[in-house]
């Protein structure tokens, strides 16, 4: 592949260090403390994982630390805990009980509070109800909620009780949730009677009304009373949910987890195919996401931490539940969009809660700055401490206005990488403690190895394009594919010999910092020529006024692909021959003439997943075919594509 626009980036990026007053002031104390806690974690990494397991709780203690390798290995072999007395429990028994573990917000304005003394009585209630419905350790259930109080403390109640949990998108249509379903059957559903976003209302428990039928597995569906809608309520099968707890005890025996045992099924989004049903163990991921998000976001127990992410992708376990939790910090839930009823919604949470710890994805924040810094300067964000970020590639030029528009040159931006498939973010910096380098993903983290190599599985030289691979196993790395072991093996250790195969195109620069670039299907070639869709990106989000960009590849019968641009402008920008050419030489001058795009596209909105990720894909299948012909209820907003398709047929034929 052409590289040289890719490395035009990675060369202007320089890296920023950290405020040395608040390194010192971080659990570990000092940048060479953690940089030889990082090189021992990679030297001995059973060492490293033996020691982070004992600052948790187990009821008993594990044979071997770390056996096998990929694709089939085990961590803490034989030790029995529970996921749910790690994440609470154990903050009471220090005496952490009456401070707030959860703050819930509606898009509508509603709110509750738990401590973690309230938040554990209702998690027993709740695994009370389940085990009064006959749900025993290992049954499956399904959680379809949006972002409320309830789907936290369903999910905390299947730790408690070890049943496997999955948490499907509430968005999702009914296709997609029978889709899921049938390949997880479960014996219980979680849901509500309806959900908002952007204040058109959801039916939810009308949904799966229509599906569950066909789901023999299901015996007992459980309600949340959201808004008080009529639905309709099978005898003998539905369950309210306030009925259900006000029967049950706040007091619930935990089951004991062998540390390996399925906890959660997580479906991939699907982009093609067959979604497939990724399957982390409980404990182990409870153990390596407590550590990484100690380090991630530098999590103390004062702190009040917001993961702007949908309970219906394993972001939010990772970093809202997980490991938040495990870190006995405050979590703030919010139910609706986040640029509703106005756009600085995001702006007014952060003010209202004093957030200081932020996780969110790169399209939030270019959304943010979209606002100008106008609407940025009404409110006081001083609190701001620390930002981190997954999602998709992050450029140089947003992450600059987040660190020094948004967090005054006083906040640490930390952006990672990491899958469905990795559950935490193995690529990533520790804030405080590692220099930041904007646009990059960070560096190889505590007890990680991952390598971009060749397809021969041989590591490339510096600053060269490869393949993404992990090369040994961490605790919370995947263990197997629901009921599909063979499907497991085939999509990622068939590529490269002993190694996970991220689909993911990246390079390591002399720093050792790693740059995610895309995946490896968002790469096209044109004229023979191989280009990523970040560097088009990148350059193109250098030209004021744009605020959103997305670059496709087109078949075309002479070059084979060109690439077509769309973007969404900033607040105050509209389309001018002007800010076209800008676009356009900005690209040609970064890249080259072998980029030049065929046809750039202003759009008032880019179809993105609720957790911040453009669907290229979507775009290709508008321009190619004119239309989408998969489900698109997973969208944050589905209306963008119907837009997009009336932007298109409006314009010339590409």
């Amino acid at each position: 592949m052409d590289v040289s626009g890719i490395l035009q980036v990675v060369e202007n990026s320089k890296l920023v260090y950290p405020d040395e007053e608040k390194t010192r002031a971080t659990s570990i104390g000092s940048t060479e403390a953690f940089q030889k806690l990082l090189a021992q974690s990679q030297a001995d990494p059973a060492s490293f994982w033996e020691s982070v397991a004992k600052e948790l709780e187990w009821y008993e203690p594990w044979e071997t630390t770390m056996s096998g390798s990929l694709p089939d290995f085990h961590f803490f072999e034989g030790g029995i805990s529970n996921p749910s007395i790690n994440l609470l429990d154990r903050h009471i028994a220090k005496g952490a009980g009456n401070r707030t573990a959860l703050i819930w917000e509606g898009e509508n304005g509603d709110t509750k509070f738990f401590t973690y003394n309230m938040l554990l009585a209702e998690v027993n209630r709740f695994s009370n109800a389940l085990r009064s419905l006959g749900v025993k350790k290992g049954d499956g259930i399904a959680i379809y909620l949006p972002n409320l109080a309830e789907a936290f403390i369903a999910v905390l109640a299947c730790f408690r009780i070890g049943a496997v949990y999955n948490a499907i998108f509430s968005g999702y249509s009914e296709k997609s949730l029978k889709d899921r379903l049938t390949a997880f059957e479960p014996k219980v559903m979680v849901t509500a009677d309806a959900t908002q976003r952007r204040g058109n209302t959801i039916y939810l428990k009308e949904k799966v009304d229509h599906v569950v039928p066909e789901i023999p597995s299901v015996e007992a569906v459980i309600v949340v009373n959201r808004f008080g809608t009529t639905v309709n309520m099978e005898p003998g099968r539905d369950y309210w949910w306030e009925d259900l707890r006000a029967k049950m005890s706040k007091d619930c025996e935990p089951e004991r987890i062998e540390a390996n045992e399925p906890g959660i099924v997580f479906y991939t989004s699907g982009t093609t195919g067959k979604p497939k049903g990724v399957v982390h163990s409980g404990m182990s991921f409870v153990v390596q996401n407590y550590i990484y998000a100690k380090y991630h976001m530098d999590h103390k127990d004062d702190d009040v931490f917001w993961c702007s992410a949908d309970i219906g992708w394993l972001t939010m376990h990772i970093w809202g539940i997980v490991g938040s939790l495990a870190n006995g910090v405050t979590t703030v839930v919010y139910e609706g969009a986040p640029d509703y009823p106005t756009k600085d919604r995001f702006y007014q949470i952060i003010e209202k809660y004093r957030v200081n710890k932020l996780f969110t994805a790169p399209t939030a924040l270019r959304m943010l700055k979209s606002l100008g810094d106008e609407v940025l300067n009404q409110y006081d964000l001083s609190d701001l401490d620390v930002i981190s970020l997954v999602g998709e590639p992050f450029d140089a030029e947003t992450w600059r206005w987040t660190y020094e528009t948004l967090g005054k040159k006083n906040i640490a931006v930390n952006n990672t990488w990491g899958q469905t498939e990795t559950a935490g973010c193995p690529i990533a910096g520790a804030a405080w403690l590692t220099p930041m380098k904007p646009g990059s993903a960070g560096i190889q983290f505590l007890g990680a190895d991952v390598a971009v190599v060749d397809y021969d599985g041989k590591p490339v030289e510096p600053n060269t394009l490869g393949n993404l691979v992990i090369r040994k196993p961490f605790p919370m790395l995947c263990r197997t594919l629901w009921k599909e072991p063979e499907r497991y093996y085939n999509a990622y250790f068939s590529q490269v010999e002993g190694c996970y195969f991220a689909s993911d195109l990246a390079l390591i620069d002399e720093d050792g910092y790693i740059w995610v670039v895309g995946r490896s299907d968002d790469a096209f070639n044109v004229a023979g020529h191989r280009l990523s869709t970040m560097e088009m990106e990148s350059a193109v989000l250098e030209v004021d006024g744009v605020s959103e960009v997305a670059v496709i590849g087109v078949p075309d019968t002479i070059k084979g692909e060109v690439p077509v641009v769309f973007v969404r402008l900033a607040e105050g920008y509209i389309e001018s021959d002007e800010l076209l050419s800008n676009i356009t030489a900005s690209i040609v001058d970064q890249i080259g003439a072998i980029a030049r795009p065929k046809e750039i596209i202003v759009s008032k909105s880019l179809p993105k997943t609720v957790s911040g990720k453009i669907m290229r894909r979507l775009l290709k299948e508008i321009v190619v075919k004119g239309n989408v012909t998969g489900d698109i209820t997973g969208l944050e907003d589905p209306s963008t594509v119907a837009h997009i398709q009336e932007t298109i047929n409006s314009r010339t034929k590409i």
